[in-house]
């Protein structure tokens, strides 16, 4: 990459020209292709390209599920663009059909030309039931008298029998069955139970449910001809916004929650040689427009390849990778010598101790999630001297040892807050379940602000030490889930330092209370201060290159669209600054534009875990400011969310986010590069030097310097 000269800026080039920027819905559909790609990586594990099957199909459906919706419902209404590549809402539409299309295609082509001949020289044959022998055969018929038909119901249509509710994600049969003695013919609907298993294992085969039941159909409609079987799946729109002057917002969400249920179709999904007049009738049925109907080859819907996926078979999939404790963590977890699975023992540990020390970071999920933020908790909770637990919940899970710990540590007299963003999309059910069992234990439970959703991830600990009180915070780019811990890269920093746990503290104050936003002395929050506070750094960055000392810009996230911040960066660029950029999924500008964006290179890594870290450095000569913290460059995090994200100061904290950011930007095995297209190509590997897989980099790292988590 070349590097521009410091000149004076062109002032006839407009950094608001929609062709600088790309739209953001397409530039998904491009990351959702790496995954992809993973799937169809011969040096990925065989079970791991399944479930890069499975995860591109759920991907794809949550996609379509909110953006897809919110953009048809936008074209209706009339809406203009609102994004800065001022692409027409229609076009874009059209842009995606025809993007998906290609790449479901290219999912089915990896699928039976690639990995299910892969599986079947590795043991695991998945068969039709019209490619079995007979002996087969027969042991799928028991199967199916024993197991799936006791649970189907058949749905047809007819004067007193209305067309069916069809929910969302749901597989079915759709077919015309026809009485021979009357000639009446009647559409009929069949619900693959989605509480079976997908595959039905049947001797050394395992057998698509929906193919045994498609092959059963005469016990499903007995002495009736039934005739044009199809599979569909349809896709409902599942977005919805809490009014901003709902008193009840709990009572708002339940209400939204049901409603969700019936959303209109975005999307319908029928086997490529389906009777056009079965399809004509569910599109009329469904109300579903053609462009919006998408034939496809089988297996419609592979999200049921995680049961692959989730095979025990160890030579099929990544080696085991259990994370280690943090080094300075370490003293403080105690095991029974020679049990390897002992938990860790609590007592006389002190987290606290280590922490007054200074600060400390942690990168999951090489750093263990358990001996590290769910300690600092679980520490807090049983400690006498804490006299108070503050904990932002946006997602969590049923294996969270935290929960359970604040219901303890409310019981025990401890004042216990928990911040509940009961409109975390698609776990607003759970949080509410959440928020319920901890309300009923005495913990003071908030559940945010109908205009806003808080998604920083903060937690606070008050502690009595002599005469004075301390506080303690864990401020993190990940949410508070043991089970995602182990799957995506995110980091957290422990700190007692006074200015940052009292801007903690006031942050908290303001989300439970009654006020206006404070002041804060170190942390950016926004919707108030993020944006501003990084295009001050790289307006500082700039000023400090075109005074002579050299400067560049570091950033990784997970996307990067808001207008905003890429303009700033452009003028970064445009004014000599190098800047690096690693975006796991979206990215809204152009780099390698001459004049323009020629300093800036944009990587994404797509590998084993999901990178969800997100790191904002900032060089200027021999000086670095880094921020962590909650927040990605998009309007959605900087104007309408309530996130955190805090400087790290601590030289030693700021080598290893250096060493990090280098070690990714060096990638040669999981990175993509974006060019000026929009376009993404896999970064080379170098000729006679040594290849670079940043994610099996850190897990080396860790394993060289910790104990097992």
């Amino acid at each position: 990459m070349t590097t521009t000269e410091n000149s004076p800026a062109d002032a006839s080039v407009d950094l608001r020209d929609p062709a600088l920027y790309i739209n953001r819905e397409l530039s998904w559909l491009e990351f959702n292709y790496r995954v992809l790609a993973l799937a169809d990586n011969p040096r990925v594990p065989l079970l791991e390209r399944c479930k890069f099957l499975a995860i591109f199909s759920s991907n794809l459906d949550e996609f379509f599920m909110v953006r897809v919706a919110v953009n048809q419902e936008a074209l209706e209404q009339g809406r203009p663009p609102s994004t800065w590549d001022q692409l027409p809402r229609q076009e874009v539409l059209r842009d995606i059909a025809t993007r998906v299309r290609e790449l479901v295609d290219q999912q089915t082509e990896i699928w039976h030309g690639h990995v299910k001949p892969e599986l079947a020289r590795n043991g695991i044959n998945i068969a039709g039931y019209a490619d079995l022998a007979p002996p087969d055969r027969l042991a799928v018929d028991t199967t199916f008298d024993s197991v799936v038909y006791p649970v189907l119901t058949p749905l047809a249509v007819g004067p007193a029998q209305p067309f069916p509710y069809i929910s969302g994600l749901s597989l079915n049969l759709g077919m015309m069955v026809r009485d021979p003695l009357e000639g009446e013919q009647r559409f009929a609907r069949l619900k693959v139970p989605p509480r079976l298993p997908r595959l039905l294992a049947v001797g050394d085969f395992l057998v698509p449910i929906e193919e045994a039941i498609e092959a059963h159909l005469d016990r499903l409609f007995p002495g009736m001809d039934v005739a044009d079987a199809a599979q569909f799946r349809l896709t409902r729109d599942a977005d919805f916004e809490i009014s901003d002057e709902a008193e009840d917002l709990l009572g708002a969400l339940e209400d939204k929650l049901r409603a969700r249920r019936f959303g209109h179709v975005v999307r319908l999904e029928v086997e490529r040689n389906a009777p056009e007049e079965l399809v004509g009738a569910l599109a009329e049925q469904l109300d579903v427009d053609e462009a919006d109907v998408y034939r496809i080859d089988r297996p419609l819907d592979m999200t049921g390849l995680w049961q692959l996926a989730k095979l025990d078979r160890p030579d099929l999939r990544y080696p085991r990778w259990t994370p280690r404790t943090q080094p300075r963590l370490a003293a403080t977890i105690h095991r029974t010598e020679g049990d390897a699975g002992h938990e860790p023992d609590v007592t006389g540990a002190d987290i606290f101790q280590v922490i007054r020390a200074g600060d400390v970071l942690v990168n999951h999920p090489y750093d263990d999630f358990d001996t590290s933020v769910a300690r600092f908790v679980e520490q807090a909770v049983e400690d006498p001297s804490v006299l108070a637990i503050k904990w932002t919940m946006y997602r969590t899970s049923g294996d969270s040892r935290i929960v359970p710990g604040l219901i303890r540590a409310a019981e025990q007299g401890k004042q216990v807050v928990c911040m509940v963003e009961i409109k975390a999309r698609f776990d607003e059910e759970a949080n509410i379940r959440w928020g319920r069992a901890l309300e009923r234990a005495g913990v003071h439970v908030v559940y945010g602000q109908p205009g806003l959703k808080t998604h920083t991830k903060l937690a606070l600990v008050v502690r009595r030490e002599g005469a004075i009180v301390r506080r303690y915070a864990h401020i993190g780019t990940g949410n508070y889930n043991p089970t995602t811990a182990k799957l995506y890269t995110d980091l957290g920093m422990l700190t007692c330092r006074d200015d940052i746990t009292q801007d903690v503290a006031d942050l908290f104050n303001h989300l439970t209370g009654f006020s206006r936003p404070p002041a804060y002395s170190k942390l950016l929050v926004s919707p108030y201060r993020i944006r501003d506070g990084l295009v001050a750094e790289i307006d500082r960055t700039i000023a400090s290159h075109e005074a002579g000392v050299p400067a560049r810009i570091a950033f990784k996230c997970n996307a990067i669209i808001d207008g905003p911040m890429i303009e700033a960066i452009y003028r970064a660029a445009r004014a000599g600054v190098r800047v690096d950029i690693v975006s796991r999924g979206i990215v809204g500008l152009r780099p390698g534009i001459p004049g323009i964006s020629d300093n800036i290179r944009v990587i994404s890594i797509v590998g084993r875990f999901l990178e969800h870290s997100r790191v904002y450095a900032f060089y200027t000569g021999e000086e670095a400011s880094y921020y962590i913290g909650s927040a990605d460059l998009m309007p959605r995090n900087l104007d309408h969310r309530v996130e955190a994200v805090t400087p790290v100061e601590d030289p030693l904290l700021k080598r290893e986010l250096e060493g990090l950011l280098a070690t990714e930007l060096a990638d040669t095995e999981l990175a993509w590069e974006l060019n000026s297209d929009g376009t993404w190509e896999r970064v080379p590997e170098p000729v006679g030097g040594e290849s670079v897989n940043s994610q099996e980099t850190f897990m080396e790292r860790a394993a060289s310097r910790g104990l097992r988590g």
